[in-house]
C-alpha cells in the first residue's frame, strides 16, 4: 500500500496516511477538524539498479551501455580497473 502526503489547506497541518490505492482521498484534518486536507505530490523513496532494467540490459548493441550504480562518477573518473586494464592492452 502507498503513504500519501497530506497537508491541510486552513491550518497547515501535514500528515502522511497508509492507504490502498482504491480508497478515498482524506479529506478532514485531524488538528482543525476542518473538510480541507488536499493530497501533495511527492516522490517515490526507491530507486531501480542492478541487471534487468532497460537501462542496463534492454539497450541495442549499437548503444553504449552504462551501470547506473555507477551514474554518481563523473565523466573524467576512471576506476583502478581501467587504467591496469589499458596498461595490459599496451604491452
Amino acid at each position: 500500500m502507498p503513504i500519501y502526503e497530506y497537508r491541510c489547506q486552513k491550518c497547515g497541518h501535514e500528515l502522511e496516511a497508509l492507504q490502498k490505492v482504491s480508497d478515498p482521498p482524506l479529506t478532514e484534518c485531524p488538528e482543525c477538524h476542518a473538510q480541507s486536507l488536499q493530497k501533495q505530490v511527492s516522490a517515490a523513496g526507491f530507486r531501480l539498479k542492478g541487471t534487468g532494467w532497460y537501462e542496463t540490459d534492454f539497450k541495442g548493441k549499437a548503444e553504449k551501455k552504462r551501470n547506473l550504480a555507477d551514474s554518481g562518477k563523473s565523466s573524467g573518473e576512471k576506476s583502478a580497473g581501467d587504467s591496469s586494464k589499458k596498461a595490459a592492452a599496451e604491452s
